[in-house]
């Protein structure tokens, strides 16, 4: 890296609150931060074959209970994603819904994730759609190793300082924030 480069960086990383001023990552400080209620939504998709997805439907899964597991997974990450991203506090959870919609060829997530605190819940959310997913392929991957996992995002958040943000009716991946 360049001087340019280099002083670049420590730019971007100076406007990013996991960075100080040198560059190198660090947890912020929510202790100053008022507690509200936080609410964060999202969502992902696990596209199959749609016989894959009738041997869910119909609870013949060799596995057992494919979206009651995916379910526990899910509510169970949430509550470790402190463990799993370096830079996220723990937080104490209030509420956590896990929901699954069978389509003909792809099974939906959305995470609700709730608690009344100095920081968001928009990795808890992220984190419980992640491992849904994962347990879903993992409890099928023996009939359906081609399926992926796809579209995982943020739907909405709400509390904090920066108030309520909703995804706008777009297009995934097109870098909207």
């Amino acid at each position: 890296m360049n001087d340019d480069q280099t002083e670049g960086a420590r730019a971007t990383a100076s406007s990013l609150t996991h960075f100080d001023s040198a560059g190198r990552a660090r947890m912020v400080d929510v202790g100053p931060k008022e507690t509200t209620h936080r609410v964060a939504v999202a969502t992902g998709r696990v596209a199959m074959r749609p016989e894959t997805i009738a041997l869910i439907r119909e609870g013949r899964a060799s596995k057992g209970d494919v979206l009651a597991v995916a379910q526990v997974a899910a509510i169970m990450a949430a509550k470790k994603t402190h463990e799993l991203i370096p830079m996220c506090h723990p937080l104490l959870l209030t509420r956590i819904d896990v929901s699954f919609d069978l389509g003909d060829a792809n099974v939906e997530i959305t995470a609700r994730v709730e608690t009344w605190g100095q920081t968001g819940v928009e990795m808890e959310a992220l984190t419980a759609v992640s491992a849904a997913s994962l347990t879903i392929y993992d409890m099928v991957k023996a009939v359906d190793r081609g399926m992926t996992i796809e579209s995982i995002r943020l739907e909405q958040k709400e509390g904090g300082r920066s108030g309520t943000w909703e995804r706008a009716d777009v297009a995934p991946g097109d870098g909207s924030p």
